[in-house]
């Protein structure tokens, strides 16, 4: 059975709490990446014939399983380490953790138990990596990118900067046009690559492969950039280690610098020792030649222009760096300046703060863009710094986020308070150079305005009623249906009362008409695509599969009024992280099979009669097969609650002080049906206590009917559960089918798709209630009604006898 994808990963996290106490997770990452690399190339090359990486005797991963619990563990996996590393001339990438350090590892039995249980979960059998990819889908990769953000997390703000999240990644890799590469002799350069993800995720966007190149100051983090391109499949990518600043180590044949069709770059921001290990008054690259020379305490123009430097003469790059590079001044300025007249800045993208695990300050991308550079007359900027959702103690891009930017910047689309093409002469005359985003994209919400005379004299502005105007676009005759005109110019009276706004809305014709088409829209898209999810096979690739659902999607609300296409692209989205995905890939590795398992507690072992099945959860067999017995335990359990309610009215009742049920209470304050048993046959033949007998056998029949009804539910679930678990047992493939498509993954969208419309409708009840109430009581009869008041308080304080 095909294990879940978020399990496979989050089994692999759990590896690392073998590791937590001894290091932090900056260090830990080492030792867990190095077992998936070891892991990975065991799988996929041992045996093979010719394999791009040769798995020498004593060098795979299943010696290290022969040492599980042997004394000699540690010292024993960092020699199959080094006979893997030597083989494959990995030296230095693969062996830069020691699994024989008792300071991190623990000494004696502890480290010997740490390794083993270590190894133990990378020996999973669900970990074989010879044979778990759906084609071209990188499982492994996403595991590999789904441990580096864990530890970036982990590491704290001043260890996680090896890692660029990957939402950030794949929007620079989206709008330096690498998707229009048409020959395989282009290339793709990252100068502070990191782990490589950034890098990756660009190079993923070429529709042909292309050729990488990555420089990385940090060896530790080279070695993991190298390790990282060998698990996505990209063995032949090259990744130097060095400062790149001061020993770039890509070089043309004349000595020069060598230069791309593309470049990405996350550096470390406002660097302040950029210059250690050279002089950039004599630099031999003249990469500051006809710009200036960045400030000696930060280093951000310093890799901005090392990055220029490294495009060909139509190349393009994007780069992330703080937002001070838009608008510090002096030496920064006229570096500034200078990039600007020469035309290279294509666009500026400011982000949301808090994206990246390094630091919280806010960034930007600004990509750069040498083609038809000397005829550029404008910067497109956008302003995203809005659009994000919290995840924990950082913020995160969302699908629709990354959608939109991507969008608007490659088609230059212009939105208000998100995005314009700025004109080099507006930069340059009335700021000076100046490229802060908010000089030139006012983002901030409008103010909600009281209007003072409508307060004074009662009546709505129509003010306000006009800006609702995208809703009058697509309901015209609404607006006549729910305001009037009132004695005065530019003001409207509420024809509806306040309780009778929402029903006026949704039972309007126009109203109705319009949610028809976005029902209409849906209904379309989904008949189209059912069928296509449907034909999912074994060995698909989900990711095309799930980008052409989804852009779909996209493209059938494209152009709706109201309704925002990147709101609902996102609900589909979210819906495939959470749930879909796993599904896909269920399917794709072993087809459509509704395969049962025996629920198992937190320390793996069964629950007595528990089981489930993730493709196919009980309840979409239940309520397409026994929709009838469900009904009837419903009722039955609505039987059961009136009894309950009538034992608990009893008890509120008669359990007062001096109450009849007061003597059967227990030291916990409970009625039991062992106590006022008791109870009954204490006093049964005492004529004294005559009412208090009738009270407790009356409460007694209510607990065994209680319990008898509680027996008859727990009957009913239990033959119910029996006859779900033989019906899946016969259950066809098209049977499947159904259920999974039409019952679990359309039924969810497209209640999420009448949510956004339900969100969109309450917005609008909600604005026209909110004015109504602000504005219904003119200050006058506010004045008005509390001096009446004021005299009844004082009328009532004369007759009790106060003056004042």
């Amino acid at each position: 059975m095909a294990i879940k994808k978020s399990e496979l990963y989050s089994s692999l996290w759990k590896s690392c709490d073998q590791l937590r106490g001894g290091m932090d997770a900056s260090q830990y990452k080492d030792y867990v990446l190095i077992l998936l690399f070891v892991k990975y190339v065991s799988d996929k090359y041992a045996g093979v014939k010719d394999p791009l990486i040769e798995i020498p005797k004593g060098g795979s991963f299943a010696d290290m399983v022969s040492l599980k619990s042997n004394k000699e563990i540690g010292d024993g996996i960092n020699k199959i380490i080094a006979k893997l590393a030597e083989a494959n001339e990995l030296k230095g990438v693969i062996d830069v953790a020691d699994f024989n350090d008792p300071d991190k590892l623990g000494r004696g039995k502890e480290m010997v138990d740490r390794l083993t249980n270590l190894v133990s979960i990378f020996q999973n059998e669900n970990l074989n990596f010879s044979k778990n990819r759906a084609d071209n889908d990188d499982i492994l990769g996403d595991a590999y990118e789904y441990l580096m953000r864990h530890f970036a997390t982990e590491s704290g703000k001043s260890k996680g900067q090896f890692y660029t999240p990957a939402e950030v990644s794949r929007v620079l890799a989206k709008v330096i046009g690498i998707h229009e590469v048409k020959r395989q002799d282009q290339t793709i350069y990252d100068p502070t690559c990191g782990s490589g993800s950034l890098l990756l995720k660009a190079a993923d966007e070429a529709p042909r492969e292309i050729s990488i190149y990555g420089q990385e100051m940090d060896n530790a983090t080279a070695a993991l950039a190298i390790m990282n391109m060998w698990l996505h499949d990209k063995p032949y990518a090259e990744i130097k280690k060095d400062n790149t600043l001061s020993s770039p180590l890509f070089k043309n044949e004349q000595g020069g610098l060598k230069t791309f069709d593309f470049a990405v770059a996350n550096p470390p921001f406002s660097n302040k020792a950029w210059r250690n290990g050279f002089d950039p008054e004599n630099d031999p690259y003249e990469r500051f030649k006809g710009y200036g020379i960045p400030p000696a305490k930060n280093g951000d123009y310093a890799f901005l222009l090392h990055l220029i430097r490294s495009l060909k003469s139509k190349g393009k790059g994007a780069i992330i760096l703080p937002h001070g590079v838009l608008f510090r001044g002096n030496v920064e300025a006229q570096i500034r300046k200078n990039i600007i007249k020469k035309g290279f800045v294509k666009g500026i993208i400011g982000l949301p703060a808090n994206l990246f695990y390094g630091t919280g300050i806010p960034a930007c991308i600004v990509v750069i863009d040498k083609e038809n550079a000397e005829g550029r007359r404008g910067i497109f900027m956008i302003d995203a710094s809005k659009g994000f959702v919290k995840d924990g103690n950082k913020n995160r891009l969302r699908e629709q986020d990354i959608h939109k930017i991507v969008d608007v910047f490659n088609k230059q689309l212009e939105i208000p308070k998100y995005s314009r093409m700025v004109t080099t002469k507006e930069i340059e005359e009335d700021n000076d150079f100046n490229l802060n985003v908010p000089r030139y994209i006012d983002s901030q919400e409008e103010e909600d305005i009281q209007n003072i005379e409508a307060h004074l004299l009662g009546g709505i502005p129509n003010k306000d009623v006009d800006d609702l105007g995208q809703y009058w676009e697509v309901y015209p005759s609404l607006r006549r249906k729910l305001f009037t005109k009132a004695d005065r110019p530019g003001y409207s009276f509420l024809k509806v009362d306040h309780q009778a706004i929402k029903h006026t809305i949704f039972s309007h014709a126009e109203f109705v008409a319009y949610s028809e088409q976005i029902n209409g829209i849906f209904a379309a898209w989904k008949k189209t695509y059912i069928p296509v999810l449907k034909r999912i096979a074994v060995k698909d690739q989900p990711k095309a599969l799930i980008y052409e659902v989804s852009e779909a999607i996209l493209s059938a609300f494209t152009g709706r009024k109201l309704i925002d296409k990147y709101d609902v692209y996102q609900h589909l989205m979210t819906y495939w992280a959470e749930v879909m995905k796993d599904d896909v890939y269920m399917i794709v590795e072993d087809g459509w099979k509704a395969q049962t398992y025996l629920v198992k507690d937190k320390n793996g072992k069964v629950k007595k009669g528990q089981w489930d099945c993730d493709l196919v959860p009980k309840y979409l067999v239940i309520t397409r097969y026994f929709a009838k017995e469900q009904a009837a335990i419903g009722q039955l359990e609505a039987d059961r609650d009136e009894i309950a309610r009538q034992a608990e009215e009893m008890a509120e009742e008669h359990g007062g002080e001096e109450g009849l049920l007061e003597e059967v209470r227990n030291d916990k304050g409970n009625i039991t049906k062992g106590e006022v048993k008791s109870r009954i046959k204490a006093i049964q033949n005492d004529p004294e206590y005559a009412d208090e007998l009738e009270v407790l056998e009356q409460y007694l029949e209510l607990i065994e009917k209680e319990t008898e009804a509680n027996k008859a539910i727990k009957d009913a679930l239990k033959e119910l559960d029996g006859a779900v678990l033989k019906q899946y047992k016969k259950l066809t493939e098209n049977e499947i089918k159904t259920l999974v498509v039409d019952d679990k993954w359309m039924a969810t969208t497209e209640k999420d798709v009448h949510s956004e419309m339900d969100r969109v409708s309450q917005r609008l009840t909600q604005r026209i209630k909110e004015l109504a109430e602000r504005y219904g009581t003119p200050l006058p009869k506010l004045t008005e009604t509390v001096e009446e008041l004021t005299g009844r308080v004082d009328a009532h304080l004369q007759e009790m006898g106060f003056t004042w």
